[in-house]
């Protein structure tokens, strides 16, 4: 029988989200309806909301970062039960593409999403963000973007793990493999670099440098890990880089802001043949002039993590341990946590450069 639930819903580029009541179609043979306990507000999100990924899609229903506890399950779903908690996830591996094929599930092409639709009360189709929409009090996934998790466990960080945490984490071990000894600088310093940084002092980097223009985010940076810190607005970032490594630039560079002069920074105040990892998102339009032969003559790599490349089933597990022995700070990347009717509020709090991120508590 359909599910009357109620969320946040972006209709208009650039409007104020409206919170309505929808309906969840009854759940296709793999789906599952999970009733959202925490959801985080993650930036993509305000990237959705204000059309800056383009306009197609509308309506939204908002959030991909949730955790919450399975209510009903499909005919043919195995891998949870009702009563279950779980991380979602936006990179449910088919298993069958391309990519799965070759064992690159990290690349799957064709992710599972639920065969069920989410529909507001006059009938319309909701776009779920990313595939699940978790800014809500019940949503409807396929049962491979649910990761199970131990109900003692708080869901206000355990909802982080399923997108931020995971996409800097990931970025540091998978993407970039930082390594014992190695030096690691990170632009921007939100929710995402936050989480590289907790990546790069896991995997032993010696020295982290966090780089942002707002002295609060560079100082919540140092409390995940950062072992020097550099204000943009203040010193010329490369140079200032160059001078905390001897002359000699960072082993791996992380940009999670995504406009192009912090990807010039990122790929310049390398060391030879290092790393620079692009995870912030620049939506259409920005573009990158670089003088290659400079570019050549550093040599390394420039790549993009996606989802830090990660594999939730395996990942997601993980960092709940890692949580759970005290190696991962995950209660410090909540500000707040807020009703879903403050959503609108915790976008405004994220452009003024509040939070780190807000959290969605459902009493329901």
């Amino acid at each position: 029988m359909p599910i009357q639930a109620r969320g946040a819903i972006a209709r208009v580029p650039a409007a104020p989200v409206s919170i309505e009541d929808f309906i969840l179609d009854d759940p296709g043979p793999r789906d599952v309806v999970v009733r959202i306990l925490a959801s985080g507000v993650c930036h993509t999100d305000l990237g959705l909301k204000t059309g800056t990924y383009g306009t197609d899609g509308f309506p939204f229903l908002l959030g991909h970062e949730g955790a919450g506890v399975v209510e009903q399950v499909g005919t043919a779903v195995t891998r949870v039960q009702v009563g279950d908690h779980v991380m979602l996830n936006w990179r449910a591996p088919c298993g069958e593409c391309r990519f799965c094929l070759k064992g690159e599930h990290n690349y799957c092409a064709n992710s599972h999403h639920a065969e069920g639709k989410m529909r507001d009360t006059n009938g319309g189709v909701l776009n779920a963000a990313l595939g699940i929409g978790t800014f809500c009090t019940h949503t409807l996934v396929h049962e491979v973007q649910c990761v199970t998790y131990d109900p003692a466990l708080d869901p206000a960080p355990m909802s982080l793990i399923g997108c931020g945490v995971m996409t800097g984490i990931g970025a540091a071990l998978y993407s970039a493999r930082v390594r014992q000894g190695d030096s690691v600088a990170v632009f921007g310093c939100g929710g995402v670099g936050d989480s590289v940084i907790q990546g790069a002092k896991i995997a032993g980097a010696t020295k982290i440098i966090a780089v942002d223009l707002d002295p609060q985010k560079l100082e919540w940076a140092k409390g995940f890990g950062a072992t020097h810190t550099v204000n943009a607005s203040e010193v010329e970032p490369v140079a200032e880089i160059k001078r905390l490594t001897g002359g000699n630039g960072v082993n791996h560079s992380f940009e999670a802001v995504g406009i192009s002069q912090t990807l010039e920074q990122a790929l310049f105040c390398r060391d030879l043949a290092g790393n620079c990892v692009l995870i912030g998102v620049p939506g259409p339009g920005p573009r990158l002039d670089i003088d290659i032969q400079r570019f050549f003559d550093l040599g390394g790599s420039l790549t993009v993590s996606w989802y830090g490349n990660c594999i939730p089933a395996r990942d997601f597990p993980i960092l709940a341990d890692w949580y759970q022995q005290g190696k991962l700070d995950l209660d410090g990347l909540v500000s707040r946590r807020i009703t879903l009717d403050e959503t609108e509020a915790a976008f405004d709090a994220m452009k003024r450069g509040e939070t780190l991120r807000s959290v969605i508590m459902f009493d329901n």
